[in-house]
């Protein structure tokens, strides 16, 4: 179809926003609008220099015969802090506190529109790795998996605390819980995971780790690799948590005795400020 070259602009937009993580030849742009390559590679400028000023992401040019253009979603440092400032306020309610010192989320992850948000943070501290696969473990974690994984363009894996008849043969492990210190048991699909798969395990909520271990180690059982691990909310406390190299959006603290809720950054605001342009590839 041919467009003005405003019109081209706006759907070419719209087109890289909806495939992320997506290697789009030039060629397949040029033929989409009836247009040179040469005019395409300028629309494409214009809409990189647009992106990243207004920090929702950015375009990596792939040289080459196999070469192309491909979004990777993003969030700036400023959109970022404020998104963690609106949640911190949204959470810090007492009536927010669960038995067992468990947090009340489900209002929040049932919103699209904070879900969404929170996994374009995510999948932007992971755009330079490889992820193939997002893995959660149900129920609650499920919403923010699905959002972390239409950012980075994967499918999702969900981990079960029991077989189901319509899934086949599977894979269980025992894991020790870190906050309770019981054994449990989560279980996994055989043909979900492929072997050498790289993994971006997301969770909603972590007290000592011990659910993120046993996916970490369940990961394993399938010979696939873990490219990260990302959390929502991490219970602040003095005994270090069973897994390492993770991130956390926020950090609760809680006050039992007063019943008070104290929210702070993760490490993620860490991560934020020292990413780094994506390269060029030859």
């Amino acid at each position: 179809m041919k467009l003005r070259r405003s019109s081209r602009l706006v759907d070419m937009t719209g087109f890289l926003l909806q495939h992320p993580h997506q290697i789009i030849p030039l060629s397949y742009f040029s033929e989409r609008y009836e247009s040179a390559k040469s005019s395409i590679s300028e629309d494409l400028t214009i809409i990189k220099e647009n992106f990243e000023s207004q920090g929702v992401g950015k375009l990596q040019t792939l040289a080459g015969a196999a070469g192309g253009v491909s979004y990777l979603p993003c969030m700036s440092c400023s959109e970022a802090r404020i998104l963690l400032g609106d949640l911190k306020e949204q959470m810090t309610n007492p009536d927010r506190l669960l038995p067992g010192g468990y947090l009340y989320m489900t209002d929040i992850l049932g919103r699209p529109d904070v879900v969404n948000a929170i996994g374009r943070l995510i999948a932007s501290v992971y755009a330079e790795d490889k992820v193939d696969t997002i893995m959660t473990m149900e129920t609650k974690g499920i919403p923010l998996a699905y959002a972390v994984a239409s950012q980075c363009n994967v499918p999702v894996i969900v981990v079960r605390r029991s077989s189901k008849v319509t899934e086949g043969s599977t894979v269980s492990i025992n894991y020790i819980s870190g906050s309770s210190k019981r054994i449990q048991t989560m279980v996994l699909p055989r043909r979900s995971l492929k072997e050498r798969a790289h993994v971006l395990i997301v969770d909603d909520f972590m007290k000592a780790g011990g659910t993120m271990k046993g996916m970490m180690n369940l990961t394993k059982e399938f010979g696939a690799t873990v490219a990260g691990m990302a959390v929502f909310v991490e219970k602040k406390d003095e005994q270090p948590k069973l897994v390492d190299h993770y991130i956390s959006l926020l950090k609760l603290s809680i006050i039992e005795q007063e019943d008070r809720l104290f929210m702070e950054d993760g490490n993620v605001m860490e991560v934020v400020r020292n990413m780094k342009p994506p390269k060029e590839q030859a």
